[in-house]
């Protein structure tokens, strides 16, 4: 068995598991193969790490992705208009590398109107980390 993407327009609409010959005889439309084990352009093995098998088309295919029938791959839908769409990994990249330095303190999401208003800011942090109980917050500024 393997999974299938049911592609209207360049959109997926549908993912499946099924045999070639259910596609081929009881699926109307485009159907296109897609792997559970390709992510940003990498096999995963089952242990979830990389493993040097073949990806196949980029990503596995999710509902709202688009199909690249001209490049043959599958990526998900572009999460701000700032992003940008790479062609190694065919993931969204954002215009600004993420903070480092203070991973374990703090957590950061992106904030598209911060980067639109200014385009040197953009990361905001989002949690920070509570030695006192060991747990993640939302940070309040």
């Amino acid at each position: 068995m393997s999974h299938f993407a049911k592609v209207e327009n360049g959109i997926v609409t549908q993912v499946i598991v099924a045999d070639q010959d259910f596609i081929n005889n009881h699926c109307n439309g485009t159907w296109v193969q897609t792997s559970y084990n390709t992510r940003g352009n990498v096999h995963y093995g089952q242990n979830g790490k990389p493993d040097g098998g073949v990806a196949l088309r980029g990503n596995f295919a999710g509902i709202g992705y688009t199909y690249d029938a001209t490049n043959d791959v599958f990526y998900s839908p572009r999460p701000y208009a700032s992003h940008t769409l790479s062609k190694e990994n065919w993931n969204w990249v954002c215009p600004l590398d993420a903070p480092t330095g203070d991973e374990n303190e703090f957590s950061y999401t992106w904030d598209e109107d911060a980067y639109q208003s200014d385009n040197s800011t953009g990361w905001v942090k989002y949690l920070y980390f509570d030695s006192n109980d060991n747990t993640w917050k939302l940070y309040n500024d």
